[in-house]
């Protein structure tokens, strides 16, 4: 029997994992600019699925949960979430014991508690990146910064790794998993590493005044948290394939170029991951 995945939210992210079930003979039905069904009539699409993922994140509430959540029964259910859910913990680690609610992201963690009840199988990310959203494309523009905050760090993850990671969680247990790269560090180090490949002299470092960041990114620099992923290791049997971001950026150099940065494809939608 042919295995039918319905994904709310063709996203960044869930493009990678529609291409590769795809490839596998799944048939995909997806909501979203790139989909093939509106949001609001998805009801057929959803009576066929036998797997149900969404990367739509939340407003005030959950938009999928609120209008499908009584018909998602009897589904492998998978869901994107964000490591905001853990806030900040100056620099300390967190796994998926660590409590949530706690951070800037009220709903966020609202909608992965309640995707969690129903059982699903919660992906919890922290930075993405990959092809067309890097640190290479933004230096290549001019958009780098490099921030004066000693003893900040970020997680990161590749767009395929979470690929390969909600793949491997087919056929794991209901929970929640954080998919991860294995070396949290400062951004600075991320953003010295693309001039370092592309050849170009690495920006200024700036305080956070001076770099005049807008309001979502000085709410990403006010969070500071190493985010394991040692049970995504253990119990779907995932690990990276890009370790950490030397690995990562080393891949898309190749592809990545001052000419093919201005037609690179737009970051994931604020509406999708």
């Amino acid at each position: 029997m042919v295995k039918q995945l319905l994904i709310f939210g063709l996203g960044y992210s869930a493009q990678r994992i529609a291409t590769r079930l795809g490839a596998r003979g799944w048939r995909i039905d997806a909501t979203g600019s790139a989909g093939n069904i509106p949001f609001d009539d998805a009801e057929a699409a959803l009576a066929r699925a036998s797997h149900v993922f969404s990367s739509v994140p939340p407003g005030e509430r959950d938009p999928v949960l609120a209008r499908y959540g009584a018909t998602l029964g009897g589904k492998w259910l998978g869901y994107l979430s964000s490591t905001g859910v853990y806030g900040d913990t100056a620099g300390a680690w967190v796994d998926e014991s660590a409590p949530t609610g706690t951070g800037r992201r009220g709903a966020r963690s609202e909608a992965d508690a309640a995707w969690l009840a129903l059982g699903a199988r919660v992906f919890r990310l922290p930075g993405i990146y990959g092809p067309g959203r890097s640190a290479l494309e933004r230096v290549i523009e001019g958009k780098a910064r490099r921030i004066d905050l000693p003893g900040q760090v970020f997680s990161r993850v590749h767009v395929d790794d979470i690929a390969s990671g909600v793949l491997a969680g087919l056929d794991a247990p209901p929970g929640a998993y954080n998919l991860a790269d294995d070396y949290p560090c400062p951004q600075n180090a991320v953003i010295e590493e693309a001039c370092r490949l592309l050849g170009l002299a690495p920006p200024p470092l700036q305080s956070l005044d001076e770099a005049g960041l807008s309001p979502p990114a000085l709410a990403f620099y006010s969070e500071n948290r190493r985010v394991a992923n040692g049970k995504a290791k253990r119990a779907l049997g995932w690990a990276p394939a890009y370790p950490t971001y030397r690995e990562g950026l080393r891949a898309l150099i190749a592809t990545t170029s001052p000419a093919s940065a201005s037609t690179a494809p737009a970051p994931a939608s604020s509406d999708q991951r």
